[in-house]
């Protein structure tokens, strides 16, 4: 008979998740998994195989948690305009307040991983392309109620504002300041309208 899991595996997975945002995929051991989760090696290599697993795991839980909040706050959006404003000022002030640098766990592992491991690079692309289609139907409102040009589809408005969103995830990893993000976050918006 098969002993039962004596942790909760949404819990090890968010604290996963924590570990490998804050050192990435290579930087982290099997013993800071172990030190971290609080589970002894063999049960970790049980439940998900090895590292990778248990990195993918954690990926698309993020991913489930994060990405799918964002995504569903954009479709709950009346006011588009004041949402994309919203989301700069927010993503500005939770990176500028992270005493760690970690940046965005989507992002990092985009850099670390998407060019050498296929599988890995496809849960990151899927999850882009959410947020994409998340603001593309967000620009388009926008667009129906006067707030942003039309001169520029709403695809194409999408990809500029997701890259620059990216850009600021990246740019507050490495200490740049407050005020440099909030100047990208205000031209890339002004290029709305």
């Amino acid at each position: 008979m098969a002993r039962k899991k004596e942790f909760d595996e949404d819990e090890l997975l968010e604290k996963a998740v924590g570990l490998f945002w804050k050192k990435g995929y290579h930087a982290t051991s099997a013993q800071d998994l172990v030190d971290c989760l609080g589970i002894n090696r063999s049960s970790i290599y049980n439940t998900y195989t090895d590292k990778r697993t248990l990195f993918k795991k954690s990926l698309q839980q993020y991913q489930s948690r994060q990405t799918n909040a964002m995504i569903a706050a954009l479709g709950k959006a009346d006011n588009a305009q004041k949402e994309l404003s919203h989301i700069f000022s927010t993503l500005i002030k939770e990176s500028t307040e992270d005493k760690l640098l970690k940046g965005c766990f989507m992002v990092n592992t985009a850099v670390e991983l998407s060019g050498i491991d296929e599988e890995i690079g496809e849960i990151v692309n899927k999850n882009n392309k959410g947020v994409e289609d998340a603001l593309t139907k967000l620009i388009e409102k926008g667009q129906q109620a006067g707030q942003f040009s039309t001169k520029t589809d709403a695809r194409t408005f999408s990809r500029f504002i997701f890259g620059n969103i990216t850009a600021i995830k990246v740019a507050a990893r490495s200490g740049t300041p407050k005020t440099v993000l909030e100047d990208i976050a205000e031209v890339a918006l002004s290029a709305l309208i």
